[in-house]
């Protein structure tokens, strides 16, 4: 039989045919004891129990960072709810319905740390038209408001909402969030706009999750709402 007629033996048959023959081991156990491998932290040869001893050490710290990270995840998340849960209830105290533009804005910006925010509202009830919170909306951020889905964040990109802010030139990254009568409801029309501003190009990156700033969004818009109501006695 010359060359040609043996059957090519690779490392890829090699490691099917012990894959399907496990019993192979077994019957070469002391095969076990003389392989010797490279260790992963250096160029000393090693056993394969104790390349084996150091894959599965490797492994578990990987699932203990991973552990690490979820239990970071959880507090952060926690603490960012426990927030949103005092910042809603201090609206629910606020009384008189036209502080409430400011009790939202202040509260953002003391709770969640927000260098400057800036509110407008439109449609309001008529004892309300002509407030600070209602002036100089065009009719084109208007409908930009509507035609945003779920909360943008981004660079500052000169959007007009922008320049409700009270030092728009500071800011680097902000976030637009769509003030809407119906909760979860991305379809309906918008009625006002509150914008995050941040000096910081990261703070308002365009990869970050938007699920509390929807929340955030949700619980200013039911608060808001008042504002288009007629109040009582009027």
């Amino acid at each position: 039989m010359n060359s040609t007629d043996t059957p090519a033996v690779n490392e890829a048959s090699i490691a099917e045919y012990l894959l399907q023959h496990p019993e192979f081991f077994e019957h070469h156990a002391e095969m076990l004891t003389r392989v010797q491998l490279s260790s992963g932290h250096g160029s000393r040869a090693v056993s394969l129990q104790e390349r084996q001893a150091e894959m599965l050490r490797e492994k578990i710290k990987g699932l203990e960072l991973r552990i690490m990270d979820m239990v970071r995840n959880s507090s952060e998340n926690s603490a960012i709810a426990h927030k949103i849960h005092r910042w809603s209830c201090a609206l629910a105290g606020v009384q008189d319905v036209r502080q409430l533009p400011h009790a939202i804005a202040e509260g953002i910006q003391t709770e969640f740390d927000v260098p400057q925010v800036g509110i407008r509202v439109w449609d309001v009830a008529g004892p309300y038209m002509g407030s600070l919170f209602t002036m100089g909306v065009s009719e084109d951020a208007k409908s930009f408001a509507t035609s945003l889905t779920m909360p943008f964040c981004g660079p500052n990109l000169g959007f007009e909402p922008t320049a409700w802010l009270s030092n728009p030139d500071e800011v680097q990254s902000i976030a637009l969030l769509t003030l809407r009568e119906g909760p979860n409801d991305s379809q309906s029309p918008a009625f006002g706009l509150l914008v995050l501003g941040s000096p910081d190009p990261l703070r308002f990156d365009a990869t970050m999750g938007t699920e509390f700033l929807s929340r955030i969004a949700e619980q200013a818009s039911a608060a808001l709402s008042r504002l288009r109501v007629m109040p009582s006695g009027n």
